[in-house]
């Protein structure tokens, strides 16, 4: 349980005349409060009732305080509640409280308090205004009537101090003439001159002839102290006019002196103005050369533009050649799993034809034992046996072409091997090639170096002459203008001599002044030339770095693209061997299903001789001559397969010999195959670091391009902005300064020249460097 506040901020704004309108609404729900002894609250409960009770009991504290008005501090930071409704209780707003009572006695001490509290509530008075923000225009136009009713009663206040003169003056104030101070002010009153007032204050004295007859001595004698005084007075004001009259006399002489310097400082600011139009033309002739400057700085930057775009193709190119790099790898990677497929297999077709060779040795050998049988039995085993010759003889034939397949294979992977052994070899040239052009860079760039260094001696040489020859003008000039003025200061008046001596002076010292600023902002415009100066010389070197390293990308991307092509053809060769090697082993396939067969008639041969020799064994025993002969015909038929089989044997083993070869070679290929991998990886992330450093330096360089121009502009306008404020000394040496200016633009058009001849140095050693 506790209190509930609720807040709503609320803004209103007429976009007619931007008025703004602000306030804030509070919601408030007060926790009654609770007596112990009544509630019986324990634990949190009582706790809650506590912390109701005390925030109460300060809001009542606020209250009472507010409503007593004499008490000069308000306990608001009693409670956070006060400190809230701080603006509700006694601030600018307007509240309104609505009180809960209960009417049955048992409620009667809560009741009473409720009641005092509002009542003591209820006697606090706020004073509300709205709160609005005033635009800039309506505190203008306020400002503005304030203005005109001070003007206003500045007016008035004039009217009653003329009024007041004049009553003070002994002259009586008609009631029309009076001012009514219980009118509004309207129109302030123009402001009333000292000679009409001097003019109100005297009287206007009455005809003799008119008030002689009627007056007696005594009046006559105040009339006669009276004109006395006038008189006085007369004599006052013709004395204070004479000494006007005089003071204007002076103030005239005073102002066609003034004439005459206005006369010379024109003539002054026209030759000023010729000197400016000099100086705005040398400053035009600047300006061109800093151009000049500028396009070359622009050429520079769209080569480099240039140099980087075709850095930027080549290494897409590059990722185009990884990528085929990668799915080559991935079809060598899969042609090589199926070869090692196909080694399984043929290794598995020899296991079987050993075995099925050996069951065909075990069975010869049977049949070579128990021989025997009848014409027609040696008929049907003469047939069979010519059906084997001719199933051998193709045996034989596949035998042969798969020799000649393995004779290729080795033969061109010596020739893979050489070729490796040759490219390696170039490779090592290339290397050595590449330590030459780096000991020939480095000693271009030390001979560049004291080049630089002999240009800024001679330079900081240069800009001491001329310094020197600087001054020596200016004291020549110093002294003839000191000749002419002293020539000229016999001739002339006393005075004059001590306004001009003054004016001299001062404008010696403005000369000085502006002489020293004009010297620091020359010497200034020196540095700063010499300071863009090696800027744009070390700018020229790291472009020359850059090409030259682009030159070492190019070099080995063509590299990279040469290796990328011989290991495609490579990768074509071994895909043709490949495919060579799946026609081998269809056509193993084919003859082992001819073996299998061969071998089932061989079997089938086998159960028929076992069945006749058993038959011719139980039948007769009087045919020897016939069985004598039969088995002669069926020996050589054994030995004729029997020399089949060796000759089978041995081919075998030939295979079987070459196929070890080929294994031991299988992975001599393959590491220089990963060799040759990790090198192309390495030269990606050569070439991927040396484009990432080619962009940062081109950004750098982008931004001292962009810095340079910058300078150039403000000193532009540096230059642009204090011509008009260069001294020039007094018109007796003219001359001198004249040629001091041509001077300063003398040592402002070298500028060109230290700007083209590093570039022509740089140009130079850049084609000694690419011959």
């Amino acid at each position: 349980r506790s209190h509930s506040v609720f807040l709503i901020n609320v803004k209103q704004e007429n976009l007619e005349n931007e008025k703004k309108l602000s306030g804030k609404l509070y919601l408030v729900d007060l926790a009654g409060s609770e007596k112990v002894s009544k509630t019986g609250a324990e634990g949190t409960v009582l706790d809650e009732a506590k912390n109701i009770n005390k925030s109460l009991s300060a809001l009542g504290n606020v209250i009472s305080a507010l409503a007593d008005g004499n008490k000069s501090h308000i306990p608001y930071r009693d409670s956070k509640l006060t400190r809230i409704l701080q603006e509700s209780l006694g601030g600018n707003a307007r509240t309104t409280i609505i009180i809960c009572c209960s009417p049955a006695s048992f409620n009667e001490s809560e009741t009473k308090s409720t009641l005092d509290f509002g009542r003591r509530a209820k006697t606090i008075k706020n004073v509300v205004t709205v709160n609005e923000e005033l635009t800039a225009e309506e505190w203008k136009r306020r400002y503005e009537k304030e203005k005109e009713k001070v003007g206003r009663l500045k007016g008035k206040l004039e009217k009653l101090e003329t009024e007041l003169a004049r009553w003070r003056g002994g002259e009586t104030v008609n009631p029309e003439e009076q001012v009514n101070l219980q009118e509004p002010v309207e129109v302030a009153t123009p402001v009333t001159t000292t000679t009409e007032i001097i003019k109100q204050t005297l009287p206007v004295p009455a005809t003799p002839s008119i008030m002689l007859g009627s007056l007696s001595n005594e009046e006559r004698q105040k009339l006669e102290e009276e004109r006395e005084r006038l008189y006085q007075q007369l004599d006052e004001k013709d004395e204070e006019i004479n000494q006007q009259s005089q003071y204007i006399e002076k103030l005239k002489e005073q102002m066609l002196e003034q004439e005459e310097l206005i006369a010379s400082t024109r003539r002054d600011y026209e030759l000023l103005q010729q000197e400016m139009n000099r100086i705005t033309q040398e400053n035009e002739c600047a300006k061109e050369e800093v151009k000049e400057v500028l396009q070359a700085l622009e050429e520079l930057a769209v080569n480099y533009d240039q140099k980087s775009q075709e850095a930027d193709s080549k290494s897409k190119e590059n990722e185009n050649l990884t990528e085929e790099l990668l799915s080559k790898q991935s079809a060598l990677n899969s042609t090589s799993s199926e070869l090692q497929q196909l080694k399984d297999m043929s290794t598995h077709q020899r296991k079987r034809i050993t075995e099925m060779l050996s069951n065909l040795l075990k069975d010869l050998s049977g049949i070579g034992i128990a021989i025997g049988g009848n014409e027609s039995e040696l008929k049907i085993a003469a047939d069979s046996n010519g059906k084997l010759e001719e199933e051998f003889t193709v045996a034989r034939l596949y035998i042969s072409k798969m020799k000649s397949e393995v004779k290729n294979l080795v033969q061109r992977c010596q020739g893979l091997e050489t070729f490796q052994v040759d490219s390696n070899k170039k490779i090592n040239e290339y290397e050595k090639d590449l330590a030459e052009c780096r000991l020939l860079v480095s000693q271009h760039e030390a001979r560049m170096k004291s080049l630089q260094e002999s240009m800024k001696e001679t330079e900081n040489k240069k800009r001491m002459l001329e310094e020197q020859l600087d001054n020596l003008r200016e004291e020549c000039a110093k002294m003839k203008a000191a000749e002419q003025v002293h020539a000229a200061s016999s001739a002339e008046k006393e005075e004059k001599d001590k306004s001009e001596a003054t004016m001299r002076v001062a404008l010696e010292q403005q000369m000085d002044q502006l002489r020293d600023t004009y010297q620091k902002q020359i010497a200034q415009l020196r540095d700063e030339i010499s300071e863009k100066q090696e800027q744009i010389n070390t700018v020229k070197d790291e472009n020359q770095k850059y090409t030259l390293a682009h030159e070492q990308l190019k070099q080995d991307y063509e590299k990279l693209k040469q290796e990328e092509m011989e290991k495609s053809n490579k990768l074509q060769e071994l895909m043709l061997t490949v495919e060579r090697r799946e026609q081998a082993r269809k056509d193993l396939k084919g003859l082992e299903d001819t073996v299998a067969k061969e071998l089932q008639t061989l079997h089938n041969l086998r159960k028929l001789f076992v069945q006749d020799l058993q038959a011719r064994i139980k039948k007769s025993v009087n045919a020897e001559d016939e069985d004598d002969g039969g088995s002669l015909a069926q020996k050589q038929k054994i030995s004729f397969l029997e020399n089949n089989l060796d000759q089978l044997t041995k081919v075998h083993k030939q295979l079987v010999r070459d196929n070890a070869d080929l294994r031991c070679e299988l992975p001599k290929l393959e590491k220089r195959l990963r060799a040759t991998m990790e090198r192309v990886k390495a030269l990606e992330v050569a070439l991927k670091e040396a484009k990432e450093g080619a962009m940062r330096d081109r950004k750098r360089y982008q931004f001292e391009v962009d810095r340079i121009k910058e300078a150039v502009r403000q000193k532009n306008l540096a230059r642009r902005g204090p011509t008009p404020q260069i001294a020039k000394p007094i018109r007796a040496g003219q001359q001198h300064m004249i040629s001091s200016g041509g001077q300063g633009t003398r040592g402002v058009q070298i500028i060109p020249a230290q700007i083209r001849s590093p570039n022509d140095d740089g140009l130079r050693k850049h084609k000694a460097i690419s011959k």
